[in-house]
């Protein structure tokens, strides 16, 4: 039996503590949320504070809603080796010439409606930002992400022709559910969580970091 490691990315955080517990864990990414009206809102300084904090082969993701390229290329001069994660409107080419500009690589969110996931066609969202290393698949809410919500999994496509990161209100108790829904349907399948690991917006829990990293390797010794 071969098992598949899926990777972790951790997203939101404002606290020195907080990083050092997901780092701990054995988070692979640790995101930065770089958008004003979000209550985990970090400036570009905080970020590159706590990106600081992450030892090599964890990956720091700046978190950018239709932010200008100026913006983009300060956070990246800040913060060395960063994954850029597009959440908002951007259009592939917009993502595709921040990543020419800055050669760091991008995600791109699909925010797949709470109700009608089937009505969301992400083979064809996929094929417009197939350069984007990954499609991060989060629900629709207001705010552009962060809000605890889950979409209908079951209602994807079969077969995505991407490498896909699963986010919009995993917890503890319902990711392993979330990897045995899309990883089959996905060349690569990786989960993002935010809401589901604390005990406020932006305050992270250790305990429920400890217990997401668990649920997600039992899910991966099953496969």
């Amino acid at each position: 039996m071969t098992v598949q490691r899926t990777r972790i990315k951790m997203c939101g955080f404002t606290r020195e503590a907080d990083v050092q517990a997901a780092v701990q864990a054995g988070a692979d990414a640790i995101g930065f949320v770089l958008y004003p009206p979000s209550p985990r809102n970090v400036s570009i300084a905080r970020a590159a504070e706590l990106a600081r904090l992450l030892p090599a082969f964890v990956t720091p993701v700046l978190l950018f809603v239709n932010d200008t390229p100026e913006r983009i290329g300060q956070a990246c001069a800040a913060v060395p080796g960063a994954l850029l994660q597009f959440h908002g409107d951007e259009s592939a080419e917009f993502c595709e010439a921040m990543s020419l500009a800055t050669g760091r690589p991008h995600l791109k969110a699909a925010r797949i409606p709470l109700t009608e996931a089937a009505s969301f066609d992400l083979v064809k969202f996929a094929e417009i930002h197939q350069k984007a290393q990954a499609i991060l698949l989060d629900a629709h809410v207001d705010g552009f992400g962060g809000g605890g919500k889950t979409f209908n999994w079951s209602l994807l496509p079969p077969s995505v022709n991407a490498h896909l990161v699963l986010s919009g209100g995993l917890t503890p108790a319902n990711v392993a559910d979330g990897i045995r829904t899309l990883r089959p349907r996905a060349r690569s399948l990786a989960v993002d969580v935010s809401s589901g690991i604390e005990a406020g917006k932006g305050l992270k829990d250790a305990d429920q970091i400890r217990q997401f990293v668990l649920a997600v390797r039992a899910a991966d010794n099953e496969s």
